[in-house]
């Protein structure tokens, strides 16, 4: 069948268009329904703490119903493979977190690989840990912690929140740097290892600053620095370890993901809403209270930095053989 020039040329453009307004069509349609936002953590501790925030904002902002659902195990793989395994439309999204980047070398067998099956969505906050001692230990900074610790080699309990925790990998990071031999003694979470650790039962923990914070402005922990790149603007007196130790930075990462394949337009549109949020006044007085500052925003450069804390913890899980539980 011969067309006329013009009608052949008012089709083909008919055509290219179409993949266009599906895209769009696709993004303004998005959320149509509420979200789930699984965190492998249980309610109360930081990742809850950010998942949640976020969640209001979300709600807010594109007008439906994003429920944080807590499905904690297996140090967040449970969570984890449901959001790979499910539908890519967006509606099952992930916290993702430090511990997705630890979890890759501290597992031997996963059903996933969580850099590849993973769609970095947008990161929300980077959050330092305390370096926190009992005040009985007869330390003031760092150096003379770490001076205490090499003359009691083996005699010092180290508490973390379970083997392969955040801070249980901030720990054995310290370790390997400063030379020192601390005993590390796993507990079922940070909030009864804090207990023991203000009870003198334990020596050093290194919390998360958003669970410790207060106890450390109202001096019931004496905290000798923070573990990020740079000062906490939430504790600005307090030095970070690398002022002691170069190179030494322990910070978790929260963001969310999504399962591949996920829409590329479904992901531009979360993207932009949880930028808006980590731009907006109010919401980052919130996250800065809890002693985080934002990570990269972008879906690549998100990708990227758990990718890097995926290789850098790899090396550090290796070297303290490290085997989970």
């Amino acid at each position: 069948m011969n067309l006329p020039r013009r009608q052949f040329f008012r089709l083909a453009a008919g055509a290219l268009a179409a993949p266009a307004i599906a895209r769009y069509a696709l993004a303004d349609a998005y959320p149509s329904q509420p979200v789930r936002l699984l965190s492998g953590f249980a309610p109360a501790g930081g990742n809850d703490i950010i998942a949640r925030l976020m969640a209001q904002w979300l709600t807010e902002r594109l007008g439906q119903t994003f429920v944080v659902e807590n499905r904690p195990g297996a140090g967040t793989n449970i969570a984890a493979e449901v959001v790979i395994n499910s539908p890519p439309d967006g509606y099952t999204l992930f916290v993702t977190n430090l511990s997705n980047a630890i979890n890759a070398t501290l597992y031997e067998k996963l059903n996933f690989n969580f850099v590849r099956d993973m769609l970095p969505v947008a990161g929300i906050a980077q959050a330092p840990a305390a370096f926190a001692i009992n005040s009985s230990v007869p330390a003031k900074t760092v150096t003379e912690f770490i001076a205490h610790a090499k003359a009691n080699p083996g005699r010092i309990n180290m508490g973390s929140a379970g083997v392969g925790s955040t801070g249980h990998l901030a720990g054995e990071l310290f370790k390997m740097m400063a030379g020192v031999d601390l005993i590390h003694v796993p507990y079922r979470g940070n909030a009864p290892a804090l207990t023991d650790l203000i009870a003198g039962q334990i020596e050093v923990l290194f919390p998360s600053l958003g669970s410790s914070i207060e106890y450390v402005k109202t001096g019931k922990l004496r905290t000798l620095a923070v573990t990020g790149a740079t000062r906490s603007d939430a504790l600005p007196d307090l030095p970070t370890v690398a002022e002691t130790l170069p190179g030494y930075q322990a910070a978790s990462f929260y963001g969310i993901g999504a399962a591949h394949n996920t829409p590329v337009e479904v992901v531009e549109v979360l993207n932009k809403a949880v930028n808006a949020g980590l731009a907006d006044p109010k919401l980052k007085v919130r996250f800065a209270d809890l002693g985080s500052v934002p990570p990269p925003g972008q879906p690549a450069a998100f990708g990227e930095l758990i990718a890097d804390e995926t290789e850098k913890w790899g090396k550090v899980i290796r070297f303290a053989g490290i085997k989970s539980q």
